[in-house]
């Protein structure tokens, strides 16, 4: 090891510390790597009670929530402005870690980017992965009424006209404002580099007019772990027949409807793993006994399920930023079919599923029934050319030189 990998002092900051969704899984999951390369690290979230065990857990920042009373409330509204206890709880940390780089994950509203400003003046060098559309959207995700939009990219009121942000007046002016007060220019001057995980991201960060030279894209990787649990023996169950199958949030967002309303018209077993708001609703509509709701499962279970599946289904109808899904069906050698938005594309090469026209009910059936159908598929190198397209050395390779540190895996 080198004197400065060995010094070397890296915060990480993400608003829930557990694997609640992506954004905590890619955060947790650099945290491993980097301790395994020898950095110190330590971690900085907003204190919840279903956390990792952490041991700087003492300086998190206290929990708030927009769902309580109205002195509750009116905490919650002082974190998305950067005032109640952040400021103090956030400078503890640096004073007392004193990370030489500090690394941003998902931060809005149960933190505050008014931590990336004390991170800037406290002299660290600052990274942002931006794992979704906040930046540019106020109510993060380029959606209004299920359908996508980029009407705020030029005109932040649209988010109260439209009322975008949970189809709420006061919810959506509360965007509007924080996205006033948190805008491009400051954000710009207090990071050094804005992480985008597809090329899409950055492609959209750019043309609302966020400097180039401060955008990375650097794709998501797999943990090591993981890959050595693929293929495990231990789900034949599934596999005493062929089906196919669909992990992730039961919302509207994510083409569930979509997918289930082809499959029931398909003599293919559908294996729907996950759970959300859709959830009740669409196991009373859809379940029977070709298609078969899991809820959630555990990381074992998921990759249980999906090494063993035909194929895996991503029927989103929004702009997917870096969809871990297809990451992990892809290195377990599942290949993916998937909706032609978003980041999506830039994972599906050729050899590795097939993509359909979004929200495309024939397209998309015809891609299921022709997956179903080949018996043909070469796993194994479906599985090779990932696992080395997500490595953790790839993502490393390419974080590194954003960190501005000269090392190996």
């Amino acid at each position: 090891m080198t004197h400065m990998k060995q010094t070397l002092r890296i915060l990480l900051v993400n608003k829930f510390y557990y694997p609640r969704g992506g954004d905590c899984i890619c955060m947790i999951n650099l945290e491993s790597l980097l301790r395994r390369l020898g950095y110190e690290v330590a971690v900085y979230s907003m204190d919840y009670p279903q956390n990792l065990p952490c041991k700087t857990s003492r300086y998190f920042a206290s929990e708030v929530s927009f769902s309580g009373g109205w002195i509750a409330r009116w905490k919650a509204t002082e974190r998305l402005f950067g005032s109640g206890d952040i400021v103090r709880s956030f400078q503890r940390v640096l004073d007392d870690f004193r990370p030489q780089i500090v690394h941003f994950h998902n931060i809005h509203s149960y933190l505050s980017p008014i931590i990336v400003k004390l991170a800037r003046e406290f002299g660290c060098r600052t990274v942002w992965t931006l794992h979704d559309y906040k930046l540019l959207c106020p109510s993060y995700n380029c959606l209004c009424r299920g359908e996508i939009c980029e009407a705020c990219f030029t005109d932040r009121t649209q988010v109260v006209r439209r009322r975008c942000m949970k189809n709420s007046l006061p919810a959506s002016v509360l965007a509007y404002g924080e996205a006033l007060w948190w805008n491009r220019a400051k954000l710009q001057r207090w990071v050094d580099t804005f992480v985008c995980p597809s090329s899409f991201m950055a492609q959209k960060m750019r043309a609302c007019g966020y400097d180039y030279t401060k955008l990375a894209v650097i794709c998501n990787f797999i943990e090591q772990d993981k890959l050595e649990a693929f293929r495990s023996d231990e789900l034949q169950a599934f596999s005493a027949e062929p089906y196919y199958c669909y992990v992730g949030r039961l919302s509207e967002e994510k083409g569930i409807r979509l997918l289930l309303d082809v499959a029931r018209s398909l003599p293919y077993p559908l294996y729907v793993a996950g759970d959300g708001p859709l959830a009740d609703e669409l196991r009373g509509k859809y379940a029977s006994e070709k298609i078969h709701f899991l809820g959630h499962l555990s990381s074992q279970e998921v990759v249980q399920l999906v090494s063993w599946a035909r194929a895996m289904v991503i029927p989103s109808v929004w702009y997917e930023n870096n969809p871990l899904s297809v990451i992990e069906s892809l290195c377990m050698g599942t290949p993916v079919i998937g909706s032609e938005v978003g980041g999506i594309p830039e994972l599906i090469r050729e050899g590795d599923g097939c993509l359909f026209r979004m929200g495309d009910k024939e397209e998309l059936e015809a891609a299921i029934t022709a997956m179903m159908d080949n018996s043909c598929i070469d796993r194994e190198t479906i599985s090779k050319r990932a696992q080395e397209r997500f490595s953790e050395t790839r993502y490393w390779e390419a974080l590194k030189k954003v960190y501005g540190v000269e090392s190996d895996i």
